[in-house]
């Protein structure tokens, strides 16, 4: 069986070394993203291991499906990035990993809270320069913020989890009833009381039609002023350039982003020699009160190696038959 691997950087590789695949399995890791331009490398391989931003719409599902691939193996949970009825239509299997380390993502999205809150990048490079002083890095407490997390999967309620620590209310919207809620002095609550009670917003649901841009210019202003905003689920749960005239105007006082919508041309390579093309990323990293990480969020040693491992019994239960994590178009 031959595979290979889109999108692979050396931590990539490394983690799926370290998990042992099967030595009859041909592996081959590409650093290219799978797009139109790409997709004749997978030519002969039945297995394509694919990540969050490569390209997996229709014309090259058919290509894929020509050359002889016969599974499609996501190493992420979110899969809207496929086109699930073509691969169905095409024969090809789908599997994803479903979950990783919560704890990964969930603490990246606190170090984005802390660190907008306590200006600790601006203080660095303050010190750095030998400036001491304190002027504009005033912060506030968390204990007894309103916290609002759109979201109670695994990686929502791991956040919940650390934000009660620190003494925060918790707002949870979900749309299915999520139980032990009292356990953590959270409460259950519609999206438009989550959005104007929060001093904190997080968002951690999946991207569908549903959820296609909640945060909107409409919800930016149902905001508390000042608010902060963190997303670190899918980029496109935002209407980016709605954001741009949220914070000129002070309604949005902070804003933390691991994701973008239109991230796909841009992270995960070094572009520093370059002119930034994107006006409307442009102007977000313009603000003092934006931080934007590059999708990192999953990127600790344990997420790597669940993933790398979900991903390998993902592929062999496929290959004996019984397949697991399988993801299929909704009916």
């Amino acid at each position: 069986m031959r595979m290979i691997v889109f999108s692979s950087k050396s931590y990539d590789q490394q983690s799926f070394l370290a998990a042992n695949l099967p030595d009859a399995w041909q592996t081959s890791f590409q650093e290219a993203r799978l797009n139109l331009a790409s997709v004749d490398l997978a030519k002969g391989c039945e297995v394509v291991c694919a990540f969050i931003n490569d390209d997996l719409s229709a014309p090259v599902l058919r290509r894929l499906a020509a050359g002889g691939t016969r599974l499609i193996a996501l190493r992420s949970a979110g899969y809207n990035h496929i086109d699930l009825a073509v691969a169905e239509q095409l024969g090809l299997s789908v599997v994803r990993v479903p979950a990783y380390s919560p704890h990964a993502v969930a603490e990246h999205a606190l170090a984005l809270i802390l660190t907008l809150n306590r200006r600790t990048h601006r203080a660095f490079n303050r010190t750095r320069e030998g400036d001491f002083s304190l002027h504009g890095l005033t912060g506030f407490d968390l204990h007894g913020k309103n916290v609002g997390i759109i979201g109670a999967g695994q990686i929502g309620l791991t956040f919940a989890r650390i934000m009660a620590g620190f003494g925060c209310q918790l707002l949870i919207n979900d749309p299915y009833p999520v139980a032990n809620l009292a356990d953590l002095g959270a409460r259950q609550v519609e999206l438009d009381e989550l959005i104007e009670r929060s001093d904190i917003i997080s968002l951690h649901c999946p991207l569908n039609a549903a959820t296609h841009h909640l945060i909107n210019a409409q919800r930016l202003q149902q905001m508390k002023p000042g608010a902060m905003l963190i997303n670190t689920g899918r980029g496109a749960l935002i209407d980016t350039p709605a954001l741009i005239g949220a914070l000129k105007s002070g309604q949005l006082g902070y804003l933390g982003l691991d994701v973008y919508e239109e991230e796909a041309e841009l992270f995960f390579e070094d572009r520093s020699d370059q002119p930034l093309q994107d006006d409307v990323l442009a102007r977000l990293l313009s603000f003092p009160n934006v931080l934007i990480t590059a999708h990192q969020a999953f990127l600790t040693h344990e997420a790597l190696a669940a993933i790398a491992a979900t991903t390998r019994d993902n592929i062999a239960a496929w290959l004996a038959g019984t397949p697991i994590n399988q993801v299929r178009p909704v009916a």
